[in-house]
């Protein structure tokens, strides 16, 4: 039971150290780097010794974690309240349009774009693929995922409205593509089994969008509101504590049974607890307390993600082909995110503030991470899932170590630009 949990915190603690020691690298990236690494030396013994079988038995260890159901229905409820713990309402309202178009126009666009983009390279190498199942993998690669976001908030410096856009729209934008997701998959797979009578129609589509995502804001307003009565009328940080882990526990579960989006729950249980609760509900000690706890569960969750995305290359597609695709698709997605972002912003420009440089940073600092991963691996085993997930690491490993390394000096080089006088 605790032999897994205890090999993958092994492996943190390890390039941890290694990382603190020699590489000083931000964690996430060197977390992934290093797995990376471990994962090439467990591929190059397996085919100097077969017989040995390392990769086979690391893949059967990998397909026992069961990484979406981890993420979706586990890690991420924790992640997504420790992080919406930290977002400033006041920011955030003041960039509501910005939250708001991007993580939704902005997501329906790059669903589009990559789906329709992922359709043509699929079928110039040859591959006869159905475009429901690209756009199927234009909405995995389209969210920012919150994780590697808000740990690349955590260490750059950018003004405060321009911060809340970034960390708001990764926090919102991941529960509205997982909606979106889940329409395409009930359209393709209702579609594609023959039974006309489950592809729902477009009234369908509707009412499922609103009662996933209004429906997970409504419960996380109320979740929300529960526990915070309960912790405004006592002084005990311990049970306060636990009641921020039970609110996480069982409201995610609860968003799960009801069919409502527990991402989105979780996000707006989070910034209410992390404003109003914190100030009016809990006591200085108890605020500390509060906010360690989080921090801490956020640091070890993130560490934990990180290795597991980074030992997922085990379970990859090797084939010539899929690698062009795959490798085709990070300059696809990168496309697909400054279209999603500077399209909806033109548009705005008369009712929003947005300065020269704002869509360079955005759609640099606009990561994927775990979710992305955690979607193209809940596929059903269809014939096209290897090229997809394929395709998907290849984008979300390009993400994190290449945009994530280089952020800094982009928005170095974008501040140098608005700000030419302090140029050196």
């Amino acid at each position: 039971m605790l032999e897994l949990p205890a090999i993958i915190l092994t492996c943190v603690s390890i390039f941890g150290f290694i990382n603190h020691r020699y590489l000083k690298l931000p964690i996430t990236v060197a977390l992934v780097l290093m797995a990376l690494i471990s994962a090439f030396i467990v591929l190059g013994i397996d085919s100097l010794a077969p017989t040995i079988g390392v990769s086979a038995t690391v893949q059967h260890w990998l397909d026992e974690i069961d990484f979406n159901r981890t993420l979706m229905h586990g890690m991420l409820s924790f992640l997504l309240f420790a992080g919406a713990l930290h977002v400033d309402l006041k920011n955030l309202i003041e960039s509501k349009i910005h939250v708001g178009t991007l993580a939704t126009i902005g997501v329906t666009l790059s669903t589009i774009v990559n789906g329709s983009g992922f359709y043509f390279l699929c079928h110039l190498f040859g591959f006869q693929i159905d475009f429901i199942l690209c756009l199927i993998f234009g909405a995995v690669v389209s969210p920012t995922d919150p994780v590697a976001v808000l740990a690349l908030l955590k260490r750059v410096k950018i003004r405060k409205q321009l911060e809340a856009t970034i960390g708001g729209e990764s926090l919102f934008n991941d529960g509205v593509a997982v909606v979106v997701y889940s329409i395409l998959v009930t359209v393709a797979f209702g579609a594609s089994i023959g039974h006309v009578g489950d592809v729902p129609d477009a009234a369908t589509i509707v009412g499922l969008f609103v009662r996933e995502a209004f429906g997970g804001a409504l419960l996380g307003i109320v979740s929300g509101y529960f526990a915070f009565l309960l912790m405004r009328r006592m002084d005990d940080y311990v049970i306060e504590v636990i009641t921020t882990i039970a609110l996480v526990s069982g409201g995610y579960t609860i968003a799960l049974h009801l069919h409502v989006s527990g991402p989105i729950a979780m996000v707006v249980a989070g910034v209410f607890i992390g404003n109003t609760g914190r100030r009016l509900a809990m006591s200085e000690e108890t605020r500390n307390h509060v906010t360690q706890f989080w921090h801490l569960i956020d640091e070890i969750l993130n560490a934990a993600l990180f290795v597991l995305i980074g030992f997922q290359i085990i379970m990859l597609s090797y084939q010539s082909s899929v690698l062009c695709i795959s490798i085709l698709c990070v300059p696809l997605a990168v496309g697909a995110r400054w279209f999603a972002v500077s399209t909806p912003l033109q548009i705005l420009s008369p009712l929003i503030e947005k300065r020269r440089g704002d869509i360079t940073i955005l759609t640099w600092a606009g990561l994927r991470g775990g979710i992305s991963l955690a979607l193209a691996l809940s596929l059903p085993d269809i014939s096209a899932k290897p090229l997809i997930l394929t395709a998907t690491y290849t984008v979300v490993v390009f993400s994190i170590l290449i945009q994530g390394l280089t952020i800094e000096k982009v928005i170095a080089w974008v501040q140098t630009k608005q700000n030419p006088r302090n140029a050196p």
